[in-house]
């Protein structure tokens, strides 16, 4: 979600101890478990979403600003070409202000990518971009700046959060409401750990405790994304349940990538990937996730609020379209920016 050059050096370098790795608790998933999962599953494949009127996760789940109505029409388009699987953020601001109101926001939400056979990747905490998340009205987008609203969380007050008491309840409400619920694919506990804090590696362990504790029906992950991390990839490879990671690398480095991930014997799904820009395509990697049996979520669905479209280090001020989209598939009024991508991703769906 953030600039990180992956060098083919750094591969080489893997470490080979993330597979001997130990859980701190013992209701982390077997081998066998986790594979059995995965084979009832057709190939995994979809986006990042956020419904193109909204600028970050608060001004999507926020009672004033949820927007059931894009939400459908916007996973109509994702189903429209095959895809079975959206990786979605939560916040624990927005769940703070409105609990009720939220986890009823978030059935609502399931019933409708349901109706369009699309399951969910639920995204718990965050590390990405601006550190100071407020509830109510949202900032609008600044032209051209590649998501320039999106919300850490827990955001800037981890490094000087006591305790994890308020976290621990948010984790554990909206996990035991729905561990039960088929709609959820898989529950993905903290995006890109150690971007921005130093602080991570205790929330990291903490709330994959909490969440192994609850013992969900979905198995848990946290994706792996920067190999310079290996106190945290350490942490994430010993807890999760599936091997989960972002790559927007080009084709050679990605496969090296999913052949070292794979000797770990679980499933392996890529929750981030797609940035044109970088040599990261549907046509060069998408069908080679397929033939590796890896699952496949890129960066992005429509464009919108986001500002995705952009770069990340490439602002355009005045706000005029990129002639090369650096992330999503459609349009806002639901037409593909390429349409020979999405009838790759069609073909590759068997639509």
């Amino acid at each position: 979600m953030r600039i990180k050059i992956i060098f083919i050096s750094a591969l080489m370098a893997f470490p080979l101890y993330f597979v001997q790795a130990q859980p701190s608790k013992s209701n982390k998933w077997s081998v066998e478990k986790a594979n059995a999962w995965y084979a009832q599953h057709k190939w995994i494949n979809g986006a990042n979403f956020i419904p193109s009127t909204a600028i970050n996760q608060l001004e999507m789940w926020q009672a004033d600003t949820f927007d059931p109505a894009t939400i459908d029409r916007e996973l109509g388009w994702a189903e429209g070409i095959g895809f079975n699987t959206v990786r979605v953020f939560l916040h624990s601001v927005a769940y703070k202000e409105d609990p009720e109101g939220f986890k009823k926001r978030i059935n609502e939400y399931l019933a409708i990518a349901d109706k369009h056979h699309i399951e969910t990747i639920f995204v718990f905490f965050d590390a990405c971009w601006n550190t100071d998340p407020k509830p109510g009205k949202q900032p609008v987008p600044k032209p051209g700046i590649h998501n320039s609203g999106w919300m850490q969380d827990p955001g800037s007050s981890l490094a000087t959060m006591k305790d994890f008491t308020t976290l621990k309840a948010y984790v554990d409400d909206i996990i035991n409401t729905f561990k039960h619920d088929k709609r959820i694919l898989l529950w993905d506990l903290y995006n890109e750990p150690g971007n921005s804090s130093n602080k991570s590696a205790e929330l990291l362990t903490n709330v994959f405790n909490w969440a192994h504790m609850i013992n969900p029906d979905q198995p848990l992950s946290v994706g792996l994304w920067d190999w310079s991390l290996e106190n945290l990839n350490t942490i994430q490879i010993a807890n999760s349940d599936v091997i989960t990671y972002h790559c927007y690398e080009s084709p050679d480095a990605h496969l090296r990538i999913v052949q070292l991930l794979k000797a770990n014997g679980r499933p392996v799904i890529c929750t981030e990937y797609m940035a044109r820009l970088r040599n990261s395509t549907f046509e060069n990697t998408m069908p080679t996730l397929k033939k590796e049996n890896v699952g496949a979520i890129n960066w992005g669905l429509v464009s919108g609020k986001t500002n995705t479209i952009y770069a990340w280090d490439t602002p355009i001020p005045d706000g005029s379209e990129p002639k090369t989209w650096f992330h999503d598939v459609f349009r806002k009024d639901g037409t593909p920016y390429k349409q020979d991508e999405v009838a790759l991703i069609k073909q590759l769906n068997g639509k």
